[in-house]
């Protein structure tokens, strides 16, 4: 009788053990929720114009596509030199899940997959209320075009050359209690009634561009060519949310920089051309996007992100546009 009433209450305390263990670890998600959601409603807009989206948890699937081109020309031991190249464009698919402005998310590039696409490229994009930071880095084996020196023309092929290139640009919204740039381009925001800002921002364009040993093996005759570019840019511009009938979102921004400063170079067989430091050359950040709400849970859209240089020079002139287009589908529950 005896064990069977030990092993009866050796029972019970495992049971109520497991009761409160079950009740601490609920207890521990509650907290973190309440927590998140103090977080997550604590918002610096002005509710009238700017709110956050019903539901917590956002999923959404996306694609994306970008291109790069660069065009660059200098006379170089009194040879008028010029290059007209761009990447292929890459083309990904994405799935993200957003939890009370807590999310992850996995990218997939079929062309990766089957070999065809040999690029590295990185980006990151970080909008708030005030700051806002478009980044990327690419690596790329991919950019074809030509070559002209003289009266001698050379095609470049895949392989021919290697670029490595990263652009950046850094907003602030003055207007930051009445415009929003994640309700743009995140969604992680609704825009509830027009709304533009002044922006103040830098941009920053840096890599190089250079020749391989497979040109020279496959064209013993085609110049050996390098091509830097690193330039900074300071300036302002104007950012406009347009909100139709409570359902669709239209946005424009555009943020012109000018350089302040420059170390764009062109060398060829070892002879190098450099840019003044000091030049009067421009740098422009575009975007825009197009959000349809179908309701307060089904939304979709498209963004459109560009940076451009228009740089130009005596000695050396190097210009390159970056952009990068995405369309998206999004449901929040």
């Amino acid at each position: 009788m005896k064990k069977i009433l030990l092993i009866v209450m050796f029972a019970m305390l495992a049971c109520g053990a497991a009761v409160a263990q079950k009740l601490t670890q609920q207890q521990r998600r509650e907290r973190m929720d309440s927590a998140l959601a103090a977080r997550y409603y604590r918002t610096p807009y002005d509710t009238n114009y700017v709110t956050r989206p019903v539901g917590r948890l956002t999923l959404k699937t996306r694609v994306n596509q970008t291109g790069n081109s660069f065009h660059a020309k200098g006379t170089v031991n009194d040879v008028y030199c010029k290059a007209d190249l761009s990447t292929s464009h890459k083309t990904t698919f994405s799935l993200a899940a957003i939890y009370r402005g807590i999310g992850v998310g996995v990218a997939i590039n079929p062309s990766k997959w089957k070999g065809i696409y040999k690029d590295y490229e990185f980006n990151l994009n970080y909008y708030s209320s005030r700051i806002s930071l478009d980044f990327s880095y690419q690596r790329s084996e991919s950019l074809t075009g030509d070559i002209h020196r003289g009266d001698i023309d050379s095609r470049l092929e895949s392989d021919d050359i290697t670029l490595k290139v990263a652009n950046l640009a850094a907003y602030y919204t003055f207007n930051h209690r009445h415009f929003s740039f994640p309700a743009a381009f995140t969604q992680s925001y609704i825009q509830r009634r027009s709304a533009g800002s002044w922006l103040a921002g830098i941009s920053y364009q840096g890599g190089s561009i250079k020749t391989t040993d497979k040109l020279k093996e496959r064209n013993p005759n085609a110049p050996d060519t390098r091509i830097y570019v690193g330039h900074l840019g300071i300036g302002g511009g104007y950012g406009y949310n347009w909100v139709l009938g409570k359902k669709w979102l239209i946005h424009f921004s555009m943020l012109p920089t000018f350089v302040v400063y420059n170390r764009n170079n062109f060398t060829v067989n070892d002879e190098r051309k450099k840019a003044k430091h000091i030049r009067f050359n421009m740098i422009f950040n575009e975007r825009a996007a197009i959000v349809h709400n179908f309701s307060s849970r089904y939304f979709a859209g498209v963004t459109l992100v560009m940076n451009n240089s228009i740089f130009d020079d005596d000695v050396v002139v190097v210009n390159q546009n970056k952009w990068r287009a995405r369309g998206f589908f999004g449901l929040r529950l």
